[in-house]
């Protein structure tokens, strides 16, 4: 019965985690960069995933066996250090989470015709309802799960549909005709950056999947996330490769959206709207409850009143959208600074890997840790980039 259990949780953490990555921009990336690159994106989603891989695991691991959330390590590495983060992660929470509203509400608008502001509320509604369960973390680990079938389900349905070149995808994937550098970058940063990879982390904790004893359990779980996110990502390119090669023209104004209709007619625009909101809603869901996961354990009052701030939170993003939309300047800032997370929190945890106060006389592996520095480099070097062009080198 505890095997069973287990497997749940896993599960749950690792489609919490897949989920909170797939949301409206992983959808919308996905269409633009097939456009951009063709075949050759193949390429890319594989380093992607490999890349992914290897932070997952680096931070899911120490986690586990310090027994403690990311801004704890970061605290004891350098007092301080667990505040800044956990400031990082909430802001870029609370922008994503407005942006993952408004995006919910697209999604019932293009399924069911309902205005997007009404959808928007609906969705919202719904998030809430999650956390007023009683036993709100597996309400969330079972919808989550729920969720990504649904839309694994479909986009394998619009893949198939779309009649992709499958042959020329493989060859392409193994010998790409141009490799674009800042692409890898960017879909390891929607995947595995910002509160993301946290979210299934800190679930493992939250369900008392810790210490080294479930080592292999975590890994399976860590690799399961990145699996489940990189099968919604390889069908969407397969089937948003299959209209590109026909020749036919993708709406710049809603690229994925286009493609599901081209694909699949008016039947595909509405299942667009069930990926788009599935996408959307989880990705609310798993926001909201990492960035307070964040915040809690500097205050009882916070933890003891958790569900309560969870709700607070999606609340605060609706009014926000319904109040003002989507505001451009902070999703700008926000995005910028959420490349910075990934090098600092992976940072944190290797250095976190080798302090015996934290991790007692674990060793962690030689190959995760040269992976976890180069990967650190640079994302630094490429968030770097991205700020100086953004705030340094624009016009005004």
């Amino acid at each position: 019965m505890k095997s069973k259990r287990n497997w749940n949780i896993l599960t749950g953490a690792a489609f919490l985690m897949a989920t909170s990555a797939i949301g409206p921009g992983f959808l919308t990336q996905t269409t633009v960069f097939t456009q951009s690159l063709g075949a050759s994106f193949g390429f890319v989603i594989l380093i992607s995933i490999l890349i992914d891989i290897g932070v997952q695991l680096n931070i899911w691991r120490v986690i586990a066996v310090s027994e403690k959330r990311a801004q704890d390590i970061a605290n004891l590495l350098l007092p301080g250090l667990g505040g800044f983060i956990s400031f990082l992660i909430v802001l870029g929470g609370l922008a994503f989470n407005i942006g993952n509203i408004a995006g919910a509400g697209l999604g019932l608008n293009a399924l069911l015709g309902i205005p997007v502001m009404s959808g928007a509320v609906i969705s919202a509604v719904l998030s809430i309802a999650i956390f007023l369960v009683k036993e709100a973390g597996r309400a969330m680990d079972r919808f989550a799960q729920l969720m990504g079938f649904v839309m694994i389900i479909v986009i394998i349905y619009i893949a198939f549909t779309s009649q992709p070149p499958v042959a020329e995808a493989a060859l392409r994937t193994i010998v790409p005709l141009k490799i674009d550098l800042m692409t890898i970058i960017t879909l390891v940063g929607g995947t595995v950056g910002g509160y993301i990879t946290f979210s299934g982390g800190h679930r493992l904790l939250d369900a008392g999947i810790k210490g080294r004893a479930v080592l292999p359990q975590v890994n399976t779980s860590a690799v399961m996330g990145i699996s489940v996110a990189a099968l919604v990502r390889v069908f969407l390119f397969l089937a948003s490769l299959g209209v590109i090669s026909k020749g036919l023209l993708i709406d710049g104004a809603n690229p994925t959206g286009s493609v599901f209709q081209l694909a699949a007619g008016n039947l595909g625009y509405k299942l667009f709207g069930l990926v788009m909101f599935a996408a959307a809603i989880t990705s609310v869901i798993g926001s909201a409850y990492t960035s307070v996961s964040f915040i809690k354990s500097f205050s009882q009052k916070i933890m003891d009143h958790e569900n309560k701030i969870i709700i607070g939170f999606i609340v605060g993003s609706a009014a926000i959208f319904l109040a003002i939309g989507k505001p451009v300047s902070l999703l700008i800032i926000a995005g910028a600074l959420n490349g910075f997370i990934l090098p600092v929190t992976l940072a944190t945890i290797l250095f976190a890997a080798y302090k015996t106060r934290i991790v007692g006389d674990y060793k962690h592996p030689l190959w995760l840790t040269v992976f976890g520095i180069a990967v650190v480099f640079i994302m630094t070097y490429m968030s770097g980039s991205v700020i100086i062009k953004q705030f340094f080198l624009s016009s005004p």
